[in-house]
């Protein structure tokens, strides 16, 4: 396992971490048992980053979470968690207030059983007016900071854009890194193209999602996502080209997301302890380029083709 330092918070991530989305049931029912698990088996793989959400399972993924977290020594792990996207009973909701955003820190703090937030992000600002993330969400969580109760500050989103325009419009130092999804994978590498902004303002970069949702893997894209069917196509292809070499696409994939090193961490969400230690034997292994190459090019003009948040 490699470390990368997030940006200039001093916190010195695992090159492969754990996302636990999958925890909330976010994409097919989950085993608790299992789940907290799987999070004992990252921690005991040398990954030493955790990510979370409110959003996650509708305060499922944080509740299931913080079952695990008893257990771990506090000093094994960083964590990270969000504001701004919620949900009850199957509902999602939006609030990016401040004072909203300040109850949704302590009362993660509660699920997770922990009395400390290394990394605090503003969820998805797509879905918020930007101009209340700058003026409103970041200096109440910049507060928190502060007052000591969270570590670090960062935002999240699927559109890189965005990211930049909440950082050139906020004071320095107020974002301290920035999370993306689906945008440095085997099927997109859009992320690199903004490395040298996010530098040159001393911010930190976490990718996430090395698999683009499920659209790199043998077992298919979900019927959910919301990729066009060409890209769909194209990444299949990819598949089996992969599949005929014996060498299977998301053992690629998780290669290729944690090989640059620029980006932090890659993380990636499994409730299934057995995959932990999967994936982890996978970046363990040289990368084929050439079949990184190879994928690439079946790809084509799909390469880099995106889609709106959801």
């Amino acid at each position: 396992m490699q470390y990368h330092e997030i940006g200039k918070t001093g916190m010195k991530v695992s090159s492969l971490s754990f996302g636990a989305s999958s925890l909330g049931g976010v994409f097919h029912d989950v085993k608790e048992k299992e789940g907290i698990e799987a999070v004992f088996t990252a921690v005991e793989s040398g990954m030493n980053f955790i990510d979370v959400s409110p959003y996650y399972g509708h305060y499922k993924a944080e509740t299931v979470l913080g079952k695990a977290l008893k257990d771990i020594p506090r000093d094994r792990y960083y964590l990270s968690t969000k504001v701004g996207r919620y949900g009850k009973d199957g509902v999602n909701t939006w609030d990016y207030s401040a004072k909203r955003a300040v109850e949704s820190v302590y009362e993660s703090m509660e699920r997770l059983n922990i009395d400390f937030i290394d990394l605090i992000n503003v969820h998805d600002i797509e879905f918020a007016d930007l101009n209340q993330i700058v003026n409103e969400t970041l200096p109440a969580l910049v507060e928190l900071r502060e007052k000591g109760v969270v570590g670090h500050v960062g935002i999240t989103d699927l559109q890189l854009e965005n990211l930049k325009w909440v950082i050139d419009h906020s004071p320095s130092g107020t974002v301290e890194s920035i999370l993306n999804f689906c945008h440095y994978c085997l099927c997109d590498d859009k992320l690199a193209d903004f490395l040298d902004y996010f530098e040159s303002k001393g911010i930190g970069v976490i990718n996430a999602s090395p698999l683009s949702m499920g659209l790199l893997s043998e077992r298919g894209v979900p019927a959910w996502h919301p990729a066009p069917e060409p890209l769909v196509d194209a990444c299949r292809k990819a598949m089996e080209h992969c599949k005929a070499r014996n060498y299977p696409i998301e053992k690629l994939a998780m290669q290729f997301s944690v090989s640059n090193p620029r980006i932090a961490t890659t993380l990636f969400s499994t409730a299934n302890p057995l995959n932990v230690k999967k994936n982890v034997s996978f970046i363990e292994e040289p990368i084929d380029w050439t079949l990184v190459h190879e994928v690439q090019e079946i790809i084509g003009e799909q390469q880099c083709v995106s889609w709106a948040n959801s």
